[in-house]
């Protein structure tokens, strides 16, 4: 356990960040999620739509610095890729 005021205030700070950290990978995770499920059931109209609200999800998370600049671009990139073969199919 930290034993100086500025350990301790650290400590608390990091607590913070791990619970905010966790609720917002949760919530990027289930938008992917409903953007890989229209998918899998070959929902051209809903997987774009889907996408379009991912898009600016994840980037938002990588911009508070939830995610690595690297692995938004992957995540995006993903997803894009299998909606666009969706659509193009």
């Amino acid at each position: 356990m930290a034993t100086h005021k500025s350990a301790e205030k650290r400590s608390r700070q990091n607590e913070n960040r791990r619970v905010r950290n966790t609720s917002v990978k949760s919530s990027v995770r289930t938008i992917i999620k409903s953007v890989v499920t229209a998918v899998e059931e070959r929902d051209k109209a809903g997987s774009v739509t889907a996408l379009a609200a991912a898009v600016p999800a994840i980037k938002k998370a990588a911009s508070k610095g939830v995610f690595h600049k690297k692995t938004t671009a992957r995540k995006i990139s993903r997803l894009t890729k299998m909606v666009n073969a969706l659509n193009k199919g």
